[in-house]
């Protein structure tokens, strides 16, 4: 879904994404930088609380997960590593935002809603790893409710609000994307048999 929004991201972030080319920034550094600031936002402010401020600084660093690509088409550099990079510290990003989230609901006694944040980083490990081991067979499996963007832009709406003090929201976003991520992973798995089971 969030695919569609894609080209015009892109379109703000070429005149970045050329300053850094004339600066012989590479992609890869730029993947790296990103992953690091999402991991430093996510574990420096969640487990206290600041849900909003941690937020924020997370989503200016996923920026960079874009940013990565653009400046790979915009420079000729973009390679195999790159892509296999890039999924990689997607992984530890998506990691240390829910381990954030974990560490404060735990702190705070909420143990309930930390393991409804550990069923989301499980799932969501899940979904993505369905569709590269799908791929890694030569089957197509670009298919899903709730993929990666999808279940950052939940989260990290869902606990910014819940840092201003909007109640409930946290827990339902959660609970959300706890099912989404469910159900996408239900729905790849059924895509890739669809493919390999003869009817």
């Amino acid at each position: 879904m969030l695919k569609l929004l894609r080209p015009a991201v892109t379109r703000v972030l070429t005149p970045l994404g050329r300053a850094l080319a004339r600066r012989g920034i590479s992609p890869n550094l730029i993947t790296v930088l990103g992953t690091l600031g999402v991991a430093a936002g996510a574990l420096g402010f969640y487990p206290r609380g600041q849900l909003f401020a941690g937020s924020v600084v997370i989503t200016v660093f996923v920026l960079a997960d874009l940013l990565d690509g653009v400046l790979a088409r915009m420079t000729g550099t973009g390679s195999t590593f790159g892509a296999f990079l890039d999924s990689t510290l997607d992984r530890v990003g998506d990691a240390a935002v829910f381990s954030g989230l974990i560490l404060w609901f735990m702190s705070s006694g909420q143990s309930v809603l930390a393991g409804v944040a550990l069923f989301c980083l499980v799932a969501g490990a899940v979904v993505s790893y369905a569709k590269a081991r799908a791929e890694g067979l030569g089957l197509n499996c670009d298919v899903g409710l709730a993929e990666r963007g999808e279940r950052l832009l939940v989260v990290l709406v869902a606990a910014g609000l819940g840092g201003l003090g909007v109640p409930y929201i946290l827990a339902a976003g959660l609970w959300l994307l706890a099912a989404a991520s469910a159900f996408t992973a239900g729905q790849r798995i059924l895509h890739v048999y669809r493919q390999t089971v003869p009817t």
